[in-house]
């Protein structure tokens, strides 16, 4: 029988403190003095929280609230700063985040500076010089989060471009979708790819006009030769993957993150950064159903060891929208490349797996997410719920459907019939919003991509989330991409289908609890909940919509504890910055770390 996380502990918080004064025990904390958002629609806002060993005990006026107050009652002052529920991940790759504090930024503005493949290359050798003697040692250059759509050349590098940089040291750069790459000769060559290699089952090695590789990679060619490369860290630096990129999840107000499509290899680094007492936030892993079944079955739980747990399996049926081999149902309008007429993309795994993988989840009763963008793939997926639904009932492990970004309406009804709950991306309307109006579905089709507004109209909840790596967890910049629909042009696409601020804001808490089944110990302000809290620069229900991506996460404060603490006067910028190796005397220390283990080992 499935129970809800938490449940326990609700019922042992309720007991004890059955009404507001009514405890015997005084508060370890009491938090004033700025607005509350509780995302408790019974009480939306409060003066005051009260906190007993992780748990919250009461939350009311400062009158009523104060009668919890002791002699080592701590008061936290909040100082005008908005305090809300934490963060709860819809959908991310904690570890793989952690890469970022591994990788030359090459990001486009506002994220950061690479603007060309000029800057691109200097950006690597920028990058290269700074960490000179930890990359001799472990022979390895990695950038992180170029876009194509974003140069202005409006092109992929290719291996001649890296060889600029270096034809002695392997360089592997990869697209800021996490579904594509580039090498250079140099890893070429370590991963065996030559003019002769043939594409494998849903990938695809690019070449020039002569024949040979041009260095770019897509899906399963590029993880071909990404996991051979990262792999030769070693599990210690995995485990720098985990604790690093649980830190920046925190860092911008996440108190439960997602590890999606993980491996028993990152759980277990999960499991041990936790054991070491560095990991500050909780992480639900969900596994490949097409590689690790039996490390499924043997893990997933719906409660956490430490902070970790496995919450049920991930597949993967499709890419990259942006990289167009996401799979339509229709042409691609207008794509940037070497692409045949009537070009639609393609999927990475079969109709067959995927039917199968999501009938195993079902007979076994785990929740299954999907990683799903384009229409054609999403076809697969409502067709192989449907009849998984037909042979075992309604469903009872709550499916995700994880991107969905070219969603039909028709595919809205049939996902809020068969109780597939949407992790939608609207971030992808602030960086790609201009790419996709010109290039992947054009301007009609483009007004509609994460379709928010569709699904609210239905009354349907919704996760909206950061896909990190992919993009930065920046929960603020998520809440002013689905509230605005703003794109970096200004274009506003799709008004339609925006949302308020307070559904945005239950999309980063409550819907996301509700989806991993902690609804009822996260996602909001109320008794017997884990006190898991974000404060804020400013009150997001009380600025102008256009400036929601300004505000600033100040604080991350996970059962009590504050787990995240800006610098005084630390702006995003800065903390952008802090988490590239370049700015960070961290990421030097890392590729030591991990230097010395590789050479142990």
């Amino acid at each position: 029988m499935r129970t809800t996380v938490g449940s326990a502990a609700l019922l042992l918080a309720t007991a004890l403190v059955p009404g507001l004064g009514a405890a015997q025990e005084s508060a370890d904390t009491i938090y004033s003095g700025g607005p509350i958002l509780t995302i408790d629609d019974a009480t939306p806002s409060a003066e005051a929280v009260a906190v007993l060993d992780g748990k919250i005990v009461a939350v009311g006026s400062m009158e009523e609230v104060s009668a919890l107050k002791g002699e080592a009652t701590q008061m936290f002052e909040l100082g005008g700063r908005a305090m809300l529920p934490g963060f709860v991940d819809s959908h991310g790759h904690v570890v793989l985040g952690g890469i970022q504090a591994l990788s030359a930024n090459m990001l486009a503005p506002p994220d950061g500076d690479v603007t060309d493949v000029a800057s691109l290359q200097q950006g690597l050798r920028d990058w290269a010089e700074k960490n000179r003697e930890a990359v001799e040692a472990v022979n390895l250059i990695i950038g992180f989060g170029y876009d194509n759509a974003q140069l202005a050349e409006l092109r992929h590098p290719t291996r001649d471009d890296l060889d600029a940089v270096s034809t002695e040291v392997p360089i592997l750069i990869i697209h800021q979708s996490g579904h594509l790459g580039v090498a250079n000769s140099k890893a070429l060559e370590i991963a065996g790819i030559t003019e002769a290699s043939e594409n494998p089952p849903g990938g695809v090695i690019r070449r020039g006009a002569d024949g040979r590789p041009n260095g770019v990679l897509e899906e399963y060619a590029f993880f071909g030769t990404l996991v051979p490369l990262l792999g030769q860290l070693g599990p210690e630096g995995f485990k720098t993957f985990a604790k690093a990129g649980a830190e920046m999840w925190a860092s911008f107000g996440y108190t439960t993150g997602q590890e999606g499509r993980s491996s028993a290899g990152n759980v277990e680094a999960l499991r041990a950064v936790d054991a070491a007492g560095d990991l500050p936030i909780d992480v639900v892993a969900f596994p490949d159903v097409l590689e690790a079944r039996d490390f499924i079955e043997a893990n997933v739980s719906q409660e956490y060891d430490g902070h970790v747990r496995v919450g049920g399996c991930k597949l993967t049926i499709d890419g990259s929208p942006q990289g167009f081999t996401a799979l339509r149902d229709r042409p691609y309008y207008d794509p940037v490349g070497d692409y045949p007429p009537g070009y639609k993309g393609y999927a990475a795994i079969t109709e067959e797996q995927v039917a199968d993988a999501v009938d195993w989840c079902f007979d076994h009763d785990y929740q299954i997410l999907t990683h799903a963008n384009g229409e054609g793939a999403s076809d697969m997926l409502i067709a192989a719920i449907a009849a998984a639904e037909e042979k075992y009932g309604a469903p009872t492990n709550r499916p995700v459907l994880v991107h969905g970004q070219f969603l039909r309406e028709d595919q809205v009804d049939s996902i809020q019939k068969l109780g597939i709950f949407p992790s939608l991306f609207p971030m992808h309307t602030y960086y790609w919003g201009d790419w996709h109006r010109d290039h992947t579905v054009g301007p009609v089709n483009a007004d509609n991509i994460s379709p928010t507004g569709w699904v609210r109209q239905r009354g349907m909840m919704f996760g909206s989330h950061h896909d990190a790596p992919v993009a930065f967890p920046d929960s603020m910049r998520i809440l002013s991409a689905t509230v605005t629909r703003r794109t970096r042009s200004g274009d506003i696409l799709g008004p339609a289908q925006r949302v308020s601020v307070m559904d945005a804001l239950k999309a980063l808490t409550i819907w996301p609890a509700w989806q991993h089944f902690e609804e009822d110990s996260k996602g909001s302000i109320e008794v017997g909940k884990r006190a898991d809290f974000v404060i804020l620069s400013d009150d997001p229900m009380a600025v102008d919509p256009e400036t929601l991506a300004e505000i600033d996460v100040l604080a991350t404060i996970k059962d009590g504890a504050v787990v995240y603490e800006a610098a005084e006067g630390e702006q995003k910028t800065e903390l952008r910055d802090r988490t590239f190796l370049g700015g960070p005397e961290m990421g030097h220390e890392i590729l030591h770390a991990m230097y010395e283990a590789m050479s142990e080992g």
